[in-house]
């Protein structure tokens, strides 16, 4: 789904305050108690938000991430402005590391016109979209795969990825917290993508809005480790700060 702007305001509105009624929501926002349920449900059905009687409430916590489904549906407009960016900024002839992530694919579908490529992966669905383009070597990870969203994790992704060192590392995240820790679900994937770090002359992170005061149980990093920051709006404070701070490049999707 694509979430009107007040909806967006009402997701970031229960992640800060952990659980909320509908009364305090639609006084909030200046709206109907109506108005309010109906952004509920339709939050509620697709896992943005879990409803409990007279309010609504963040769902699954720290230890679940959205449904790989959910999440390729969710502000896929805006996934799409991020991924016109990166493409537009990643050279031809270049090396790159791309991870898991419904942003990440998004990206892979970008550089189909990119020339001279090589492309390492430890996500299957950014292998099959990539594996259509003639003009670019497509190296897939090996190890475990992930059921729910055809990533590819465990220790053996990360001894293969020990084994390059690429121009380009394009990452995902689940979460940005105000302490400048990028978190996300899954230790193993954590474990991968560090070593995507480790492993990159520079940093990529393509991550919309919704990104921003995410909780999520595993650090991955800081944002002091990355190069340059993609997203769809600017960043609130804390995060324009602590970029600053970092010399981290922001770029909004859209912006000239």
């Amino acid at each position: 789904m694509q979430l009107h702007p007040r909806q967006a305001r009402l997701i970031d509105e229960v992640r800060e305050l952990g659980s909320v009624t509908v009364e305090a929501l639609a006084e909030r926002f200046g709206v109907t108690l109506q108005t309010v349920r109906r952004d509920i449900r339709l939050l509620a059905e697709a896992g943005l938000l879990a409803r409990f009687h007279g309010g609504v409430r963040v769902p699954g916590s720290t230890t679940e991430n959205i449904a790989y489904r959910q999440r390729q549906l969710l502000n896929s407009e805006a996934k799409q402005r991020i991924a016109k960016a990166v493409a537009r900024d990643v050279p031809s002839g270049c090396s790159l590391i791309v991870n898991i992530g419904t942003t990440t694919e998004a990206i892979a579908r970008e550089l189909m016109r990119h020339r001279g490529l090589r492309v390492i992966t430890n996500n299957l669905n950014v292998a099959a979209i990539l594996s259509d383009h003639a003009d670019c070597e497509l190296i897939v990870a090996g190890g475990a795969v992930r059921a729910r969203d055809r990533g590819i994790v465990g220790e053996a992704t990360v001894d293969f990825i020990r084994q390059f060192k690429v121009d380009i590392a394009l990452i995902g995240i689940s979460g940005i917290e105000a302490d400048g820790t990028l978190r996300d679900f899954d230790y193993r994937e954590v474990s991968v993508a560090r070593a995507i770090l480790d492993h990159s002359r520079e940093v990529w992170l393509a991550a919309d809005h919704s990104k921003f005061n995410r909780p999520a149980m595993v650090e991955l990093a800081r944002l002091s480790h990355l190069d340059r920051l993609y997203t769809d709006a600017a960043p609130p404070e804390p995060f324009a700060r602590l970029l600053a701070e970092a010399g981290v490049q922001c770029v909004v999707a859209g912006e000239a």
